[in-house]
């Protein structure tokens, strides 16, 4: 063997051994200081899973880095952040957002610069389907699907007279529309009497309670979260807006937001939520309690999906052996992997995950909001036909 090619192996070698040694960075932008309730606790969720996974070894021989910002909570701040995350920080992939347009114009940026993008919370249906692309996944249940987790309890109470209120953004108004479509198609002669779409965090509550209770609707659907809900219940409680009316409530049995309401939880409600300390599965025992020994306080909702999220980049790692974006991208579709909640599917039809959540009523106990009669909803059941989406992504 020449000394030419002795040297090029050699070169080769070595370049492999650097690669090995570099760590994997994750380039993660969230709107802590706009949605602190549940992205503190989602950052704890993140740096669990990233402790759990370099302790064992890394990826790949690699350990994984997150390089975190904070986006401002709105499009164009996240764009700017992602922007520097990928030319200045040079992350292998991009992760995390919270509000509904800021995930969709992280996602439009992931596009144009062909950077994997794993949308841990935003909750609208464009980012997978009108909008979806190929370097965007998405992780919690959309819109779509929790709303449609809902339905079978809403068409069953054959209320005709329905009111809606929601935050008048991408994430309500997708929730709105997804909740209109799917309860016509089960309960043709339904009515919708009334609709109030305040601006996200400015809720006039008195005038919104008022204009839902003057339309006397049998029944409401509301897709309010954060402080917008604790002062819509607050103000419907004083009213009597809820006295004997069903209510349905996306995410409102997230621990995040019944912390918040305590004793002033409005019994009965239908909602999606995390009831953290009744799920006794082996998966959830283990994360809890990890979770618990590390923090020294209990899991949040947000808490399950930084931690998967994170776990979602480590198993689309290892599935590829590689941190190559195109690598990752075949690799993360239809990656089965393990989650809190159970098994997940990432959908290679729209990069959606098949995260389930959890429906139930809310009630009271010692003083602070709970959920009961509650069950797990799994996601590959909530999804329109192939048919369908193809037609929203505009693929043959």
């Amino acid at each position: 063997m020449n000394l030419l090619k002795v040297l090029a192996i050699g070169a080769g070698l070595a370049a492999s051994f650097a690669v090995q040694g570099q760590s994997v960075k994750i380039g993660e932008l969230n709107s802590y200081k706009v949605f602190p309730a549940f992205l503190e606790p989602y950052k704890k969720g993140m740096e669990l899973a990233l402790e759990e996974i370099n302790a064992s070894g890394g990826v790949n021989g690699r350990k994984l880095e997150l390089v975190s910002r904070d986006d401002g909570g709105t499009p164009g701040d996240a764009v700017r952040v992602a922007e520097e995350l990928i030319s200045r920080e040079k992350v292998n992939v991009l992760m995390g957002t919270f509000a509904s347009n800021v995930g969709l114009a992280v996602a439009n940026l992931a596009n144009q610069r062909k950077v994997l993008f794993v949308a841990s919370e935003p909750l609208t249906d464009k980012i997978v389907w009108e909008n979806g692309n190929r370097y965007t996944f998405r992780l919690r249940p959309s819109t779509y699907m929790q709303t449609a987790m809902l339905i079978p309890q809403a068409a069953k109470l054959g209320k005709k007279r329905w009111a809606i209120v929601y935050p008048n953004y991408e994430y309500g108004q997708s929730a709105t529309a997804s909740f209109k479509k799917l309860l016509k198609q089960v309960q043709p002669d339904v009515e919708f009497v009334a609709e109030q779409a305040p601006a996200l965090g400015k809720i006039d509550a008195g005038a919104v309670v008022q204009a839902l209770a003057d339309a006397k609707p049998d029944a409401i659907f509301s897709s309010l979260f954060a402080a917008d809900l604790q002062k819509f219940v607050r103000e419907g409680n004083t009213r009597g807006l809820f006295k004997d009316r069903p209510v349905f409530n996306l995410i409102a049995g997230e621990p995040e937001y019944l912390d918040t309401l305590k004793d002033e939880t409005p019994p009965g409600w239908w909602v999606t939520g995390y009831p953290w300390n009744e799920i006794n599965t082996p998966e959830h025992t283990k994360f809890r309690s990890a979770y618990e020994k590390r923090w020294k306080d209990y899991p949040r909702q947000g808490s399950v999906v930084g931690y998967t999220a994170v776990y979602t980049v480590a198993n689309a790692m290892r599935k590829a052996k590689s941190a190559d974006t195109e690598k990752l991208v075949e690799a993360l579709k239809g990656l089965e992997m393990r989650s809190p909640f159970g098994p997940i599917l990432w959908r290679p039809i729209d990069h959606q995950s098949t995260m389930g959540a959890y429906v139930g009523q809310l009630a009271q106990k010692d003083g602070k909001g709970v959920m009961v009669n509650w069950y797990y909803a799994d996601g590959a059941k909530f999804q329109p036909s192939d048919d369908e989406i193809r037609l929203l992504r505009k693929e043959p």
